[in-house]
């Protein structure tokens, strides 16, 4: 299947022609330029293929793909199963050591792989960029099984104090960052929510987040990840409940709150309100 100068439509840039793509992405130009899409996760949700046979063998390629990340994730779990008995001991163990104070970490993502997050529900840790481990996965070594994944966006064209949260999850119950040498960390089955557009637009990340040092600054020039306070962690989960009053979502993220406040040792009553680097300017 060639899809070089297939005509497709997007719901927000209109038409277009496929330029460039391979086997993770899909080039299209459009009249406002040329965008680069998951591919073919695209196809499911922005782009829509003229040529219907095109469509039909795409279509196919991703209900294979689904199949695919089905059965490795089923194999992941049976895997996993006895580690994971093993571990709820030493999970109850971990509640009574002292907990750092910095133990999430919060993720700068791709627009590209937001999907892909939130499909797959893991996060890429990133590669050591130099010295004799370089090429190997980061090892985030405060991170345990009472540590949460936020995950935030900034387009290029975004300033830096308009960065948004898009989504959070509970790191998975066998998780163990000081011996962990996975490239990914797998989502909590149970504690992950994924914000909506309309969602993400109310929770700026720089309304929690603030430099010890220079806290009027909103700066993220580089890097991947950057460990998060636990408190501020428990407020934007806060406010993700009080975001999502009296919708189908309230109890979901009530139920991650309690979870989250209960792992890290937090009233959840006496979180004092926001701070960051958008508060104090």
């Amino acid at each position: 299947m060639n899809l070089v100068n297939k005509q497709v439509t997007h719901q927000v840039f209109g038409e277009g022609i496929v330029v460039k793509y391979d086997d993770s992405y899909v080039n299209v130009k459009f009249l406002s330029g040329n965008k680069k899409f998951v591919y073919p996760d695209a196809f499911e949700k922005y782009l829509s293929l003229m040529d219907q046979r095109a469509a039909s063998l795409v279509n196919k390629e991703i209900q294979k793909q689904k199949e695919e990340r089905r059965r490795i994730s089923l194999k992941l779990i049976k895997e996993k199963a006895l580690e994971r008995e093993r571990s709820l001991e030493a999970r109850k163990g971990s509640n009574k050591r002292q907990r750092h104070p910095q133990a999430q970490s919060v993720f700068w993502c791709r627009s590209e792989e937001l999907d892909e997050v939130f499909t797959d529900w893991n996060i890429f840790v990133g590669l050591i960029k130099s010295g004799k481990k370089a090429g190997q996965p980061r090892r985030l070594a405060r991170m345990n099984v009472n540590s949460a994944c936020l995950i935030t966006e900034r387009n290029p064209e975004m300033l830096e104090k308009d960065r948004r949260i898009k989504g959070v999850f509970m790191v998975d119950q066998t998780f163990d960052g000081s011996k962990s040498n996975d490239e990914y960390i797998q989502a909590h089955p149970d504690y992950r929510l994924c914000l909506s557009e309309e969602e993400s637009k109310e929770m700026l990340f720089w309304n929690y987040y603030a430099n010890e040092r220079y806290p009027h600054r909103m700066t993220w020039n580089s890097g991947r990840q950057r460990y998060f306070d636990n408190i501020w962690m428990g407020q934007i989960l806060r406010d993700i409940v009080s975001l999502r009053k009296n919708s189908e979502g309230e109890e979901e993220a009530r139920r991650f709150f309690q979870y989250f406040c209960k792992m890290n040792g937090i009233n959840g009553e006496d979180l004092p309100k926001p701070s960051g680097a958008l508060m104090a300017n």
